[in-house]
């Protein structure tokens, strides 16, 4: 069974970085395309970025040009850069994992198995 956890939440200021770590056990991580997603208080989940097996990348309109999503395989870890935060990042950050088919599909929706989530908030 895959497990997910997720580190590297804090408290930052506004146009500050955070790197959000994503660590997997109970299976490679390499077979499974991983999604970060946040929810704000009173919102909605919102799907932020995803990376698929094979490497390839998709952003929400509202993160692009500001976070940056990696894998290292190796450690079986998913990343996430987050740069120039503003307040409206503030949320709990999930990551997600999903297996597709196609090595180069990943998903902003709907995942399989979920982490238990990282508090990130951005205030001065």
């Amino acid at each position: 069974q895959l497990r997910l956890v997720e580190s590297g939440g804090a408290l930052v200021q506004p146009g500050g970085s955070l790197r959000l770590s994503c660590a997997a056990s109970g299976a490679t991580l390499d077979r499974y395309a991983i999604g970060w997603f946040r929810q704000a208080p009173g919102k909605e989940r919102e799907g932020v970025s995803c990376i698929s097996s094979s490497g390839k990348t998709r952003y929400a309109d509202s993160v692009k040009g500001r976070f940056t999503i990696s894998r290292d395989n190796a450690k079986n870890t998913v990343y996430l850069q987050l740069n120039s935060l503003n307040p409206e990042d503030t949320a709990i950050y999930y990551c997600a994992a999903t297996r597709f088919l196609n090595q180069d599909i990943c998903t902003l929706g709907e995942s399989d198995y979920w982490g238990q989530g990282t508090h990130v908030t951005v205030s001065s």
